[in-house]
């Protein structure tokens, strides 16, 4: 199989396995088909959270045994039983709850083994640009399959129908990277040792938590949270305020995709935490605007505009950054943990969120969702005053 089929044929099943992480926002309105709440979906979600933590850090373990494209096929099969038990459900109980357990698993296999399966074919001058691909893909895929998911339930098929149609997907998906790992194989060019996903231990993870990368490990945490306080649950938010919410799916796709392109090899320049600081107000603008809209069709495809901005272009930045600042000793464990942070926010906070919810409102959640982001900005703002004030002395020294 030549090279640009194989690449061709990966971000294809990409696409259609990105598609799970995206039905997740539309958890509410499904759950409410049997008389869910929203914290029945954030209990779903933290059991998510907890087994997307456990296979991480034990997915070397996997791949040792499997090898890493089986191990992604393997996690296509998984991530569609997952999704069948949430199609079939008739309630909560065991039956969600293996679903959540399984969904984290599937997509903890895949959306960290992709970009190392990735890495193995691709040269070092070429990542910027196949792993910007990369994270289009997946962005893609889960950014439409909530727009699919409100489509299907518009013609009368009900979610449930969505779920079984990316389950079919990702069944696809499987087969298209359990087909391609022989070839592989023959396009190697950057081999990985085996077991390297598992060598953070609490010990290294203390260490790192002692550098510099702290900073942009505490940011992707605290920014997954925003992203998921609005997102996880924008499908209630637009319920009670009359909108659609493939409309801001839509956008905040689009948005994304369009940033990650335009701004592929963009890391920050100068003053990288400046930047994320300006783009973080960008993403607290956007929140409070949900706060405030009422009514007004635009300014909702503005909010989700303005999300996709902020939060869009600033995930790149602060990985990058955890990167850059990490010791070079730890920079394996630097970047797992950076990982997991940004899982317990996507996976864990929407525990607290739905309880939030159904205790004080949505509202209130956008309240909280607001003060992660403020926070995040003043971590961003902090780092790029000291850095400033660092460089003035450095500048003051040298003159002397």
């Amino acid at each position: 199989m030549k090279r640009p089929i194989l690449i061709a044929l990966f971000f294809s099943a990409t696409f259609l396995q990105a598609g799970p992480y995206g039905l997740t926002f539309v958890l509410p309105p499904l759950f409410a088909g049997f008389n869910g709440t929203e914290a029945d979906v954030g209990n779903t979600l933290a059991l998510t959270a907890i087994s997307t933590l456990f296979i991480v850090m034990f997915s070397g373990h996997v791949t040792d045994r499997l090898g890493r494209m089986p191990t992604i096929a393997w996690s296509g099969g998984v991530i569609a039983l997952s999704l069948f038990l949430f199609a079939t459900a008739a309630g909560t109980g065991v039956q969600i709850y293996l679903a959540g357990i399984l969904l984290g698993v599937g997509w903890g296999l895949f959306y960290t083994l992709t970009p190392v399966a990735l890495g193995q074919i691709i040269k070092p001058e070429e990542r910027v640009r196949f792993f910007t691909l990369l994270s289009v893909f997946i962005m893609a895929g889960f950014g439409l399959a909530p727009v699919m998911g409100s489509w299907v339930e518009r013609i009368g098929l009900g979610l449930q129908a969505a779920f079984m149609i990316t389950a079919g997907f990702c069944l696809v998906s499987g087969l298209i990277f359990a087909a391609l790992a022989r070839p592989f194989r023959h396009h190697i060019v950057a081999p990985v040792p085996a077991g390297q996903s598992d060598e953070l231990s609490f010990g290294l993870a203390a260490r790192v938590m002692r550098t510099r990368a702290a900073v942009p490990i505490w940011m992707v945490g605290l920014g997954a949270s925003v992203f998921a306080g609005v997102t996880n649950f924008q499908a209630v938010y637009a319920a009670e305020s009359g909108f659609d919410y493939a409309d801001y799916f839509l956008t905040y796709t689009i948005t994304v995709i369009a940033c990650r392109v335009l701004f592929a090899e963009f890391v920050g320049g100068r003053n990288p935490y400046g930047v994320i600081s300006l783009l973080m107000v960008v993403m607290a603008l956007s929140v409070g605007l949900f706060l405030v809209l009422g009514d007004s069709g635009w300014l909702y495809l503005l909010a989700a505009t303005l999300f996709g901005i902020g939060y869009g272009v600033s995930y790149p930045i602060v990985k990058a950054m955890a990167a850059n600042e990490a010791q070079a000793d730890l920079m394996p464990q630097t970047m797992q943990l950076f990982g997991l942070s940004y899982f317990i926010g996507v996976f864990g906070f929407p525990f607290a969120a739905g309880w939030i919810i159904v205790t004080a409102g949505i509202f209130a959640l956008l309240m909280v969702s607001l003060g992660l982001a403020l926070a995040e900005t003043v971590l961003a703002t902090g780092r790029f005053l000291g850095s400033r004030l660092s460089s003035a002395r450095e500048g003051s020294r040298s003159s002397h």
